[in-house]
C-alpha cells in the first residue's frame, strides 16, 4: 500500500479553503485516480480563529509559511497566499530545496521569479506545477507543456482577464461608457477597488508572459511584453467593429515572427466569425495554433475559487501521481532570454477612427499621408454623427466629423508615422484611436 501523499497548505483565503474542502469530499476518487491517498496534514494562515466554512480538525497549524516549507512531515507545499514576493517566494524556495514539491495559483511570483524557481525544483528534484496561475479551470498550462509537447507553436493568444472582458461585453451590449461598466464591475466584485492592474493589461500580461514561455523556450520575462488596457475604448468603437464584422477584446498576443517572439498586451479588434469572439462576460479563452494543427481553443472560467480550487487539485493529483514534468516544458538550460519585441515592427490591419475637420481638402490629406507611408485601406467610412446632414457646433462651424478606416497588413512604425504627419496638418481634432487587428 502506497502512502498517502501528505500536503500543506499556505494561504486559506476562498481558494485554500476550497482546496481542503476537495481533497476531504473528493479523497476516494483521489485515491482511485492515483493509486495513492491525499491528505492535508498542515495549514498556515494570517488567523486560526476566522471561520472559514471547512472542517480543520485534526490538521496541524503551522506558525508561518517558512515554517510549514520546512516542516519534514509534509510531501507537497501548496501556495495559495499570492504576491510577487515574501512571504510566497522565501517559503517556495524553501520547499523546493527540501526536496518538495511545489503546487501554486500565484501567477505574479511565477511571472516575476518563474526561471529562478524552475532551476531549484529541476535541482532538487521535486515538481512546480502552476495551472490555475492562468486561466485557473482551463488546462492551458498541461495543453502546452505536456499535450502538445511534440508540436512546434506558432502562436499563442487569448482573453486571459475576465473583468476586462465583462467591461467590453457590457459596453458592446448596452452602449456604455467604459467608466459606467467599470463602475457596475467593481459593485457587482468583478473589479477591484482600484481596478488598474486589470483594466491597465497587466494582469493578462504576467498570464501571457507565462504562456510564452510554454510555447517558445524562453525564460519568463514579463518585462518583454508590450502592454496597452481598454480605458481608451469608447462606445463607438464597438458600434463601428460591429458593422465592421469584428468585436473588440483585450488579447494577450505571443507569436513567432521572423525578428524573434513577439509579446503584447491590448485592445484587439478580432473577425466576429472566430471562436474567440464568441466569450463574453467573465469568461477566459485561450487560442492555440500549431504547426500542422487547426487552431485550439480552450474556453473557461478564469477565475473564482470553485475554478482556481479545481486546477489545484489537478496539480496535487499529478504530484501523488510521480509526474515530473519540466516547469516551463524543457530544462531550465535550454530556456532563450527573450526581450522586447519593439512595437514598431508589429504588422497587421488597424482600425483607424479619426476626427476630421470638415473642411475642403482634409479627406484629400489624409489620403496622402497614409499613401507616403505605403498604407493601403480595406474599407472607409465617413458618417455624419446621429445622421444629422450638417452638424454643426456651439461657434456656428461645422464639426468634426468621424472619419473611420480599417488598413490592410501595414506596420505599426507607418501607422504612426501617417497619424503624427496628419495631426501635424491640423485636419484632424483630437487624438486618433488605433486598435489592432487580429485574424484568424
Amino acid at each position: 500500500m502506497v502512502a498517502p501523499l501528505k500536503v500543506g497548505i499556505a494561504g486559506l483565503g476562498t481558494v485554500g479553503a476550497e482546496v481542503v474542502r476537495l481533497i476531504e469530499s473528493q479523497g476516494r476518487a483521489l485515491s482511485a485516480r492515483c493509486g495513492r491517498g491525499v491528505r492535508v496534514v498542515a495549514v498556515s494562515a494570517r488567523s486560526k480563529a476566522k471561520k472559514r466554512g471547512v472542517d480543520l480538525r485534526g490538521i496541524e497549524w503551522a506558525k508561518n509559511p517558512l515554517a510549514l516549507a520546512n516542516d519534514p512531515k509534509i510531501d507537497c507545499f501548496v501556495e495559495l497566499m499570492g504576491g510577487s514576493g515574501e512571504p510566497a517566494l522565501s517559503a517556495i524556495e524553501a520547499a523546493l530545496r527540501n526536496g518538495k514539491s511545489v503546487v501554486t495559483a500565484n501567477k505574479a511570483l511565477i511571472a516575476r521569479h518563474g526561471s529562478r524557481l524552475a532551476a531549484l525544483a529541476e535541482k532538487h528534484g521535486g515538481a512546480l506545477n502552476y495551472e490555475a496561475a492562468v486561466g485557473a479551470a482551463i488546462p492551458v498550462i498541461k495543453t502546452l507543456r505536456e499535450g502538445l509537447a511534440g508540436t512546434g507553436i506558432n502562436r499563442v493568444y487569448g482573453i486571459l482577464n475576465g473583468t476586462c472582458n465583462y467591461i467590453l461585453t457590457r459596453m458592446e451590449r448596452e452602449g456604455l461608457s467604459f467608466a459606467e461598466c467599470l463602475k457596475d464591475a467593481q459593485r457587482l466584485g468583478y473589479a477591484e477597488a482600484n481596478p488598474s492592474f486589470d483594466v491597465d493589461g497587466h494582469d493578462t500580461a504576467q498570464k501571457l508572459a507565462i504562456l510564452a514561455s510554454l510555447a517558445f523556450g524562453t525564460k519568463v520575462n514579463q518585462s518583454a511584453v508590450y502592454v496597452e488596457g481598454i480605458s481608451s475604448i469608447a462606445p463607438e468603437d464597438l458600434r463601428a467593429a460591429e458593422e465592421l464584422g469584428y468585436r473588440v477584446k483585450l488579447l494577450g498576443v505571443a507569436v513567432r515572427t521572423e525578428s524573434g517572439i513577439e509579446q503584447r498586451v491590448h485592445p484587439t479588434m478580432v473577425p466576429k466569425s472566430s471562436s474567440i469572439a464568441q466569450v463574453m462576460d467573465v469568461t477566459n479563452a485561450v487560442t492555440i495554433d500549431g504547426e500542422g494543427i487547426p487552431p485550439i481553443t480552450l474556453v473557461g472560467p478564469g477565475a473564482g475559487g470553485a475554478a482556481t480550487a479545481s486546477a489545484v487539485l489537478a496539480d496535487i493529483a499529478d504530484v501523488a501521481r510521480g509526474i515530473r514534468a519540466a516547469p516551463f516544458g524543457r530544462p531550465i538550460e535550454k530556456l532563450k532570454t527573450t526581450t522586447k519585441a519593439p512595437m514598431k515592427r508589429h504588422e497587421g490591419g488597424y482600425y483607424i477612427r479619426l476626427m476630421a475637420r470638415d473642411l475642403a481638402g482634409t479627406a484629400a490629406t489624409i489620403a496622402t499621408r497614409l499613401a507616403e507611408q505605403k498604407i493601403s485601406i480595406e474599407s472607409i467610412v465617413q458618417r455624419h454623427p446621429d445622421g444629422a446632414v450638417e452638424p454643426v457646433n456651439t461657434r456656428g462651424k461645422p464639426s468634426p466629423v468621424p472619419v473611420i478606416l480599417i488598413t490592410y497588413a501595414t506596420t505599426e512604425d507607418a501607422v504612426r508615422q501617417a497619424l503624427h504627419a496628419v495631426q501635424q496638418d491640423r485636419v484632424i481634432t483630437g487624438r486618433p484611436q488605433v486598435i489592432r487587428i487580429e485574424k484568424n
